[in-house]
């Protein structure tokens, strides 16, 4: 597939916004769809340097990710998809609509197809972490802390027009980094195939349940787990490392509920370990989050997790169930998995074995 044509949406200008800015985002588009995207670069940099208290909305924020898209698919350089991705993050922040995430969607799975991570480093190689990978992982993860402790607004997006084709500027996401390792028999095949998937888990949004998955995964509660229901334009399910089946599964320790009760001690039974919703953080189930499965009753999330591919949002579930995280990398793998052959009597169960390899927190 191609990002070198990624058709810039129609954006509904605020009244205040002064002509110049508005006539910069006209022309920008146009540049950018006639794939001259320096131009459109060097539009959006004059109109911030003159306006930037007007420009500093998500139309000047995805016009950029655009144009650096369509960038990135000429010079197939590494840092300009990323820069791409970071800049369309930064759009979604700022209140961007649906077709900038189906065009981030595009660009993560052009990524995934030339093996590019979002890391300074390649993280896997033939579907196996590299060392280096590895590494690159707690380095992010790092440059992650200190960037938002140190970095302004104003820095962040002054950088988004560097002209530095080598630079990567540090993530602007997330404050816990999830590696999973995935095997699977993709649709028409019959070989299987390992990938990674890369999760930022939003701990401010949600820190029970970012604190639940990161302690189970570190304890390797997750290892060599089934995702055990599939559905085809919906979600990927796993995470019962009990049953494995999906009937079973648990929080990793006392969060003051026990099978969906609130509890004034630990439950006398760990497996009632239940985690308190926290489904009203603003956090809305879109193409590419991670979000927390329970049953119909309030706070019976436990171990069980979901993850929605690129084709999928499933609205009706928000205010429901806790969205705590996002797909940073490899989700084209999670869509890959929800279109395996499924079976069983409520045909969900994969027919050839989906398996959580593990989980790496960092």
């Amino acid at each position: 597939m191609s990002v070198a044509v990624l058709k810039a949406g129609r954006f509904p200008a605020d009244m205040a916004t002064p002509q110049e800015v508005k006539d910069g985002w006209s022309n920008a588009k146009e540049s950018i769809d006639s794939g001259d995207y320096e131009a459109a670069l060097g539009t959006l940099r004059e109109i911030w340097s003159k306006h930037s208290k007007k420009s500093d909305v998500h139309q000047t924020w995805t016009l950029v990710a655009d144009a650096q898209a369509s960038k990135a698919a000429v010079t197939g350089k590494p840092a300009d998809y990323r820069k791409s991705i970071k800049h369309y993050e930064k759009a979604l922040d700022k209140g961007a609509g649906k077709e900038v995430r189906r065009n981030m969607n595009r660009v993560r799975s052009e990524m995934d197809e030339r093996g590019i991570g979002m890391g300074g480093f390649r993280l896997v190689d033939d579907g196996a972490p590299t060392i280096y990978g590895i590494f690159a992982i707690v380095v992010v993860g790092m440059l992650l802390l200190v960037s938002l402790r140190y970095m302004d607004e104003g820095l962040n997006l002054t950088s988004i027009f560097s002209n530095d084709d080598d630079s990567d500027e540090p993530l602007i996401s997330g404050s816990d980094i999830a590696q999973l390792t995935i095997s699977y028999v993709p649709s028409g095949s019959s070989a299987s195939e390992t990938v990674i998937v890369m999760l930022d888990l939003n701990r401010d949004a949600a820190p029970i349940h970012v604190d639940n998955f990161v302690k189970l995964a570190q304890r390797g509660d997750y290892d060599n787990t089934p995702f055990h229901r599939v559905i085809d334009d919906f979600m990927i399910q796993g995470g019962d490392f009990t049953n494995g089946d999906g009937t079973g599964g648990h929080a990793a320790e006392f969060y003051g509920y026990c099978d969906g009760n609130e509890a004034a001690t630990p439950c006398s039974n760990p497996t009632s370990y239940t985690l308190p919703d926290e489904a009203d953080n603003g956090l809305l189930h879109l193409p590419c989050t991670i979000s927390m499965a329970k049953t119909s009753n309030p706070n019976t999330g436990g171990s069980q997790f979901f993850l929605i591919p690129e084709d999928s949002t499933p609205n009706w579930l928000d205010g429901q169930h806790t969205v705590f995280g996002s797909v940073t990398s490899g989700c084209s793998f999670i869509t890959s998995i929800s279109e395996v052959e499924t079976g069983g009597q409520q045909g969900s169960t994969p027919v050839n074995p989906v398996t959580l390899e593990s989980v790496v927190i960092s």
